[in-house]
């Protein structure tokens, strides 16, 4: 029972905290999916660290830049990328696919492999408060 509650508590106070009501509704749908997937908590603190973390010299602030909820600049190409913060840039989560197909590109690019569930939970949830 405990469990459920927990669940229901974290989702209402991911609603709130993420604003926008499209982007929330996604978002949090995300997130249920990657706790159906077997994630039960999310962290704001792992995910802010998984922002600022450089593996052979790349990290997810290489192209979006320290500051999430400012325009980044593509490392190679020179592209802007647009704000990742969820208060700046809420279409930027409204699709599941793309946000999947992003994971998988850049953490493969950043980390050199696939990011677990948990990592992609924990980024979203970070995200979600910036």
């Amino acid at each position: 029972m405990k469990s459920k509650l927990a669940k229901f508590v974290l989702a209402m106070i991911l609603l709130a905290a993420l604003g926008n009501t499209t982007a929330a509704g996604t978002q949090v749908t995300q997130l249920q999916l990657y706790r159906d997937q077997g994630i039960d908590q999310t962290d704001q603190a792992r995910g802010r660290q998984l922002w600022y973390s450089v593996v052979d010299g790349r990290g997810c602030t290489s192209c979006h830049g320290n500051n999430p909820a400012a325009t980044g600049k593509h490392a190679k190409t020179g592209k802007t990328i647009e704000p990742m913060a969820l208060s700046v840039s809420p279409a930027r989560y409204q699709d599941g696919k793309k946000l999947e197909k992003w994971f998988l590109r850049n953490c493969k690019w950043t980390l050199g492999r696939q990011c677990s569930l948990q990592e992609k939970a924990d980024l979203l949830t970070w995200l979600a408060n910036q």
